[in-house]
């Protein structure tokens, strides 16, 4: 890996501006997860490849307790995944993921807002953690993925 899969943070007055570099992206591979993904505080995202060839991104997550490995693990093995929607993925599809280190939980909190506002304008399914005003967000990508 040419570079350390982190999210940088710089702050300006009630304004935060961060740069999340993240992992390549990999199929999902629960020995090749055990082996590479750290177990450290981070977010996430997972994509599964449609039948056009074509990723679409299907859900971002963070891990705090237990770190990224067993989270990442955990969402992309259709017999531990718990929720519905995604286990049909997984069952249907190939999944891929890609990683990013944080080591703040507020940090996570803003990023999977922006995310999420971003992907899913209108639904409130993550809350900032309301310490600024905008959030602006860089991602640094060697798979040229891209999101926003």
């Amino acid at each position: 890996m040419d570079r350390k899969p982190v999210v940088q943070k710089q702050v300006r007055g009630r304004s935060v501006y961060f740069t999340v570099s993240w992992s390549r992206l990999k199929k999902a591979d629960k020995y090749d997860i055990v082996r590479s993904v750290p177990s450290e505080a981070g977010i996430y995202e997972l994509y599964y490849m449609d039948r056009a060839g074509k990723l679409c991104l299907f859900h971002m997550g963070k891990s705090w307790y237990g770190g990224l490995r067993n989270e990442i693990r955990l969402r992309t093995d259709q017999e531990l995944e718990t929720e519905a929607a995604r286990k049909t993925i997984l069952a249907r599809y190939d999944s891929w993921y890609r990683w990013s280190l944080v080591s703040n939980s507020d940090d996570m909190a803003d990023l999977l807002f922006f995310f999420a506002q971003t992907h899913l304008p209108g639904t409130l399914t993550v809350h900032a953690s309301g310490r600024y005003d905008k959030v602006y967000v860089k991602e640094i990508d060697a798979d040229k993925i891209v999101t926003i």
